[in-house]
């Protein structure tokens, strides 16, 4: 077992990842081969032991899946003072203020009184008009309030991943 941090924690995924992708990509070049009929079979044969390398996955494996619910445990019980959330609660708010942020964005960039184009060709004789039904000042307090906000949460994420440490086993 060792300290260790989120940050590092995901690197070592990545690695795993990394590891096994390779071990299967050097699987499929020579768990089977092809040999004219004049060609000695044996002659041509690859290397492949493939109980090893059955055994090799099995591990990449396990050592994914143990250090994932590791994190995972981590993600879901590692409270960040600032937000009174959990990791796991910031990972889906940090995508929820985004959103918020992006709508607010459109709304504050409006215009009190819009024309709008028409879609009906030039023979339309009406000309029509968006307008908006809410303080664009409002929505640019909002924008302002939620981007803040974003890039605290973010932070505070960021510092969390970085320095909190919990015991992980990556040998």
């Amino acid at each position: 077992m060792a300290k260790i941090t989120s940050a590092i924690a995901a690197k070592q995924l990545r690695k795993l990842n990394e590891q096994r992708d390779a071990l299967l990509a050097r699987e499929k070049k020579v768990k089977t081969f092809t040999a004219a009929i004049q060609e000695d079979v044996e002659s041509v044969r690859p290397a492949y032991d493939f109980q090893a390398t059955q055994d090799a996955l099995t591990e990449f494996e396990e050592k994914i899946r143990n250090l994932k619910h590791t994190l995972n445990c981590f993600n879901s019980t590692y409270v960040i003072p600032e937000f009174n959330m959990t990791i796991d609660q910031m990972l889906i708010y940090i995508p929820q203020l985004t959103s918020r942020k992006k709508q607010l964005d459109g709304m504050r960039s409006k215009l009190p009184k819009e024309r709008v184009q028409s879609t009906f060709g030039r023979g339309n004789n009406f000309i029509e008009y968006d307008y908006a039904n809410y303080e664009i000042s409002k929505a640019e307090e909002a924008y302002i309030a939620v981007s803040d906000k974003l890039a605290k949460a973010q932070n505070a994420l960021d510092t969390a991943n970085t320095t909190v440490l919990f015991e992980a086993d990556i040998d």
